[in-house]
């Protein structure tokens, strides 16, 4: 016995030399030693995220295995070339604003500038850090909630102003409106932060990761939140409709009513993805991740074209009351 196992010892090495993933293993039974070939399957992170829900794989997938999540690169594109837009026709805006008797669009120019500048921002640091690491996983979350706080208190100040512009008529007035929202989306943040670092929701964990991905504050405040804010929307677009238009003054412009229609159905959307997910339902994964897209990548270019493409195309400076 001991003979054959030796005469089959050569045949073992150069198996072990033609395929590197075959190793041997070595077993003693008594005087006999048995030698077995054991084969080596290589996991990359691509059979990893293939194995998981699509809309799921997709917030894990990396580039060619090179670190840098399709994610992030998918946000980057158009937050990327909204900003190279903003900043061809800067100067054009810039001579607009500056004759402007109006210093509402300056704010809302202002706004959409910071949200897409921070848009840009977050995505190129994302995508230098390491998000397997634990350091790397909690760089991404806080980029993620100072791009939130960014985009709530730009949204919060967006609908005061537009409901009551008519009675916006000074600095000091949009002064202590920004204010106000800046307090609002601060404590929005601390409390989602928390939430996201001291109780973590796990519902957009995948099983083959170590890791987390941004998860809004979890499913369920991202569901009390959406719901709040799809109430907010929707009574302001039906505001027209009420008898309150006879008694107080409402926006006149129809783009506006727009604007808070699109928020309206995608805050309600992003609703029904949170009860999804956080219940297991798999579709849900989808519908959380589109309204992220969308809210992440065309909020700003919706401001800019609601309250600030028409003033900033119109040869002649407006009055202050056209933005809605």
């Amino acid at each position: 016995m001991a003979m054959e196992v030796n005469a089959v010892k050569p045949l073992l090495d150069i198996s072990t030399t033609l395929q590197p993933n075959i190793s041997i293993n070595t077993t003693t039974h008594g005087t006999t030693t048995v030698r077995q070939l054991v084969t080596k399957i290589p996991v990359s992170n691509e059979t990893n995220t293939s194995a998981l829900h699509p809309c799921l794989g997709i917030l894990y997938e990396e580039v060619k295995d090179s670190g840098v999540r399709v994610w992030d690169v998918a946000l980057l594109v158009p937050n990327a070339l909204f900003l190279i837009f903003l900043l061809i026709n800067i100067k054009s805006a810039h001579a607009k604003l500056k004759n402007s008797k109006s210093p509402i669009f300056t704010t809302f120019y202002l706004m959409v500038f910071v949200v897409a500048c921070t848009g840009v921002a977050r995505c190129v640091v994302s995508m230098t850090v390491n998000a397997a690491s634990t350091l790397g996983t909690d760089i991404d979350k806080i980029l993620w909630l100072v791009l939130k706080f960014f985009l709530l208190a730009t949204e919060l100040s967006v609908l005061i102003f537009g409901l009551a512009f008519g009675h916006l008529d000074s600095k000091s007035s949009i002064k202590r409106v920004l204010v106000c929202t800046t307090l609002i989306a601060l404590v929005f943040s601390v409390t989602q932060g928390f939430l996201e670092f001291v109780h973590p929701d796990h519902k957009l964990r995948a099983d083959t990761k170590d890791y987390d991905v941004y998860g809004h504050g979890g499913m369920m405040f991202w569901f009390i939140t959406s719901s709040f804010f799809f109430l907010v929307y929707s009574c302001t677009f039906i505001l027209p409709f009420t008898k309150l238009k006879e008694k107080i003054q409402l926006p006149m412009k129809t783009s506006f009513y727009v604007y808070v229609l699109i928020l309206a159905i995608l805050n309600l959307l992003q609703t029904i993805g949170a009860v999804l997910v956080f219940v297991n339902i798999n579709a849900g994964l989808c519908i959380v991740d589109i309204t992220t897209y969308l809210y992440f990548t065309c909020f700003a270019p919706l401001i800019y074209i609601t309250f600030l493409r028409e003033f900033i195309k119109t040869p002649t400076t407006t009055d202050r009351k056209s933005v809605v």
